[in-house]
């Protein structure tokens, strides 16, 4: 089983695209196929394993942000509708008034793709009032635009809400989960240093002190000491895996994360022109990293250093991809194309899978 999928990744891996890859595929029950393939980076001899954590970038924005929303929205602490401006009172100015948190959610808010946060902002009081002074590049409302800057904002909007950082609102939500204490299912910020080793390397930064491992990758997340709305997590796949099969519960029955309902308003397309953003989630479109034989309906989401998570709902899958193709340096996009190609020979896979149980 899961030979096409196998095939792939070991292609991927003999050309030389990424040093790690793990995997894991499953459904609400939970995993079918967990398998990691190469080694932590090109010079050393450290395998990967199915417990080798990653940083897993902008995963962290339907992770931890989305899913803190959603906690807070079942609370009544917060709505979709709610304006930043009646949260933030540093968030000022007409062209900015009526923007709401689900529009920092589905890019809308006109907010640009990326700023470089300076390094005083390293003091989070510090960074809320840039964050809030950064130009909109259009009206909000009329396009979407991917935006980092939307959920660095988004992340400290819910730490004002809920009253601690994003890291213990997050570990908080997470902890609480049923069966939270059974399982190694971690996913956290600001890895200690014990850890470091085991975590697969990203990219070597001169200016930041050579080889990236267990120190997030994201520069700005690296400003605000490894804790933001954008980029910051890190975990393993089985961790990622137990998130999307409760991702998939949810869609069915309440559990701590979400009610159904919920789930699909989050997982809805909005209704731009030409966007696939939903509230947090990004959709399946022919051209998406999923590739192309997931349910129109799939939900997901990418990152910068390699990562990936795709969960169709409809047919009780998730797929979580996580490499470190930014080893040893971002220019490194050769294993992107792979990635689409990965999950269509998973669905393939599946499919055949079905049919001899059928038969």
């Amino acid at each position: 089983m899961f030979d096409r999928g196998r095939a792939v990744l070991e292609a991927a891996r003999l050309a030389g695209v990424c040093p790690a890859a793990v995997c894991e595929v499953g459904r609400a029950a939970g995993p079918v196929w967990t398998e990691a393939f190469g080694r932590l980076s090109y010079d050393t001899e450290t395998e990967a394993t199915t417990d080798t954590a990653f940083d897993l970038a902008s995963l962290t924005k339907v992770i931890v942000t989305t899913s803190i929303v959603m906690a807070l929205v079942r609370q009544q602490a917060l709505s979709v509708e709610t304006r930043v401006a009646d949260v933030l009172p540093g968030w000022r100015g007409a062209d900015r008034a009526g923007i709401t948190v689900g529009q920092l959610l589905d890019h809308s808010s006109g907010l640009p793709a990326q700023i470089h946060l300076s390094p005083s902002a390293r003091v989070r009081e510090q960074a809320l009032p840039l964050l809030c002074a950064v130009s909109l590049e259009r009206p909000p409302g009329t396009a979407a635009l991917y935006s980092d800057v939307g959920f660095m904002l988004l992340g400290l909007l819910l730490e004002s809400v809920g009253g601690r950082q994003l890291d213990v609102l997050w570990r908080e939500l997470w902890n609480a989960r049923p069966g939270a204490n059974a399982t190694n299912a971690w996913l956290e910020f600001a890895p200690g240093a014990s850890a470091r080793p085991l975590i697969a390397p990203t990219e070597f930064q001169v200016d930041r002190g050579g080889m990236l491992q267990g120190v997030v990758h994201d520069e700005n997340a690296g400003v605000l000491s490894g804790v933001a709305g954008h980029a910051g997590l890190f975990g393993s796949a089985p961790a990622v895996g137990v998130f999307a099969a409760w991702v998939l519960r949810s869609f069915h029955e309440s559990t701590w994360l979400a009610t159904p309902e919920l789930m699909r308003q989050f997982s809805a397309r909005g209704v731009l022109p030409g966007s696939s953003r939903a509230l947090g989630w990004d959709t399946m479109l022919p051209t998406s990293s999923c590739g192309t034989r997931m349910s129109p309906t799939a939900i997901g989401h990418t990152g910068f250093t390699g990562t990936s998570l795709w969960i169709d709902w409809e047919r009780d899958v998730y797929v979580v991809l996580l490499t470190n193709r930014v080893h040893p340096t971002r220019e490194n996009k050769r294993f992107l194309p792979y990635r689409a190609r990965f999950h269509d020979a998973v669905m393939s896979d599946l499919t055949d899978s079905s049919s001899e149980v059928a038969s």
